[in-house]
């Protein structure tokens, strides 16, 4: 398992709170969260400068 999956992983079971990502690893870290089945409980928030902040919902965003 890479790190992306481990740190999808712990986020998913509340290990830790968010996960950070810097713009220039955005598009190698959607490529493994769309392959995820559950990868619509995570929530995504768009900061400046390009950083992205990922949640874990317990519900799936439609």
């Amino acid at each position: 398992m890479n790190t992306y999956e481990q740190q999808l992983e712990e986020l998913k079971e509340g290990n830790i709170s968010s996960i950070t990502i810097e713009k220039e690893n955005f598009l190698e870290f959607r490529e493994i969260l769309i392959l995820r089945e559950d990868f619509k409980h995570f929530r995504g928030i768009a900061k400046q400068g390009g950083l992205v902040i990922y949640t874990y919902e317990e519900n799936a965003r439609s």
